[in-house]
């Protein structure tokens, strides 16, 4: 029985990943393209000589000699254009012997145009992909084979669930955490199976988690932030979605940010109780609650910086910007970008501070108190 309550969700784990890759979005037929294939192709030449370089940026075009890999002209020789708008965050440049994903336009079978949009990063992925499957596995073993599914499953219901679901219009909150309902239990119940330590776990990340999205909407409409800071975020209005509400997407954006640290510190305040509960198991609950909030207040001191850490990365060429320009601390932080971003980081830590109280009630009134029963498994599961 035991075993099963183990294995059961890495069953349940793989049945979803199943019906979510066979589950259709909604949007296969939104072909941008109409008489046009995406396919791959080599760069066998470049013609450089209509690119406009003044030193900082580009302009013009690129003309390269491409040989098609697949599809419908595959292996026959075409001319593509590679455009350059001066931008260097959206331009790039090819050179032979590049692979490039490219855009070939037809009318009946003879090629019209073809569009170089960028790079083929493809294999390079799926080897990064892979060095991280078999690191994670060579080291965690059976534990490291379970992450990788529950990495999976999070990477297909947010693309095959969650995205869809804003595009139709849901509740971008509601369905945010729906979806995040259903991955918190099952990616929890991947370390503990089914058991009270799952239930525990579930119970104190979703309580820190719905703190997060109460806290993340009071502060956004307080601070009058909309949800356009986010990037392409117009792109998707001036794509006939303009009914979408992005300011409650950003929203839902605070609380799916830091609910990966909320149940990684749950899942460790309910083992530290657990195994406490496992070496006296005639403890009460209010001195195991006691032992999870010291474990709680431990983890706090490094897991409320994980957050910034997290996001500051990513706007470190901002911060740059502004101290170049000598721009004073007060007009920094009351920039909408800052004032998103520690939107973000302070509410989301809001979450992982509520998180360790939350747990360690939950871990000490389901875990302990039983005279010892026993939640642990069998010996040859762990």
């Amino acid at each position: 029985m035991k075993t099963l309550r183990y294995q059961s969700p890495l069953i349940v784990c793989i049945l979803l990943i199943l019906i979510l890759l066979k589950l259709p979005t909604g949007f296969e037929g939104a072909v941008t393209y109409q008489e046009a294939e995406r396919c791959v192709a080599t760069v066998t030449s470049v013609d450089n000589s209509s690119i406009v370089d003044t030193g900082l940026v580009r302009s013009g075009e690129q003309r390269c000699v491409l040989k098609i890999e697949d599809g419908k002209f595959k292996d026959q020789t075409v001319t593509g254009v590679n455009m350059l708008r001066g931008s260097l965050e959206q331009d790039k440049l090819f050179s032979e012997g590049d692979r490039a994903l490219v855009v070939v336009s037809y009318q009946g079978e003879t090629v019209s145009n073809v569009t170089m949009i960028d790079h083929y990063r493809i294999p390079g992925e799926l080897v990064m992909a892979g060095m991280f499957v078999l690191f994670l596995i060579f080291f965690a073993g059976r534990t490291g084979v379970r992450a990788v599914f529950s990495f999976i499953l999070t990477i297909v219901a947010i693309w095959k669930l969650l995205t869809p679901m804003y595009l139709k219009g849901w509740n971008p909150i509601w369905a945010g955490l729906a979806v995040l309902m259903l991955l918190t239990i099952i990616i929890i119940a991947m370390v503990y199976g089914f058991d009270r330590r799952c239930a525990s776990a579930v119970s104190g990340a979703f309580l820190g988690i719905l703190v997060t999205c109460v806290l993340g909407i009071l502060f956004t409409d307080m601070f009058k932030i909309h949800g356009a800071v986010m990037s392409y975020s117009e792109s998707l209005l001036y794509s006939g979605y303009q009914d979408l509400n992005l300011t409650q997407i950003f929203m839902a954006s605070i609380f799916l940010g830091s609910s990966g640290a909320v149940m990684d510190l749950a899942v460790d305040i309910t083992s530290a109780v657990y195994e406490v509960v496992e070496k006296r198991p005639d403890i009460s609950r209010r001195e195991a609650v006691r032992s999870g909030m010291n474990v709680g207040r431990a983890a706090m001191g490094t897991m409320t910086t994980t957050l910034l850490l997290a996001y500051s990365g990513g706007y470190i060429a901002l911060l740059m910007v502004f101290m170049a320009q000598g721009t004073p601390l007060p007009h920094l932080f009351n920039y909408k970008y800052v004032a998103a971003e520690l939107i973000h980081t302070v509410i989301g830590s809001f979450g992982l501070v509520l998180v360790a109280p939350f747990t360690a009630l939950c871990a000490g009134v389901l875990l302990a108190g039983r005279k010892g029963a026993d939640v642990s498994l069998p010996q040859s599961v762990e």
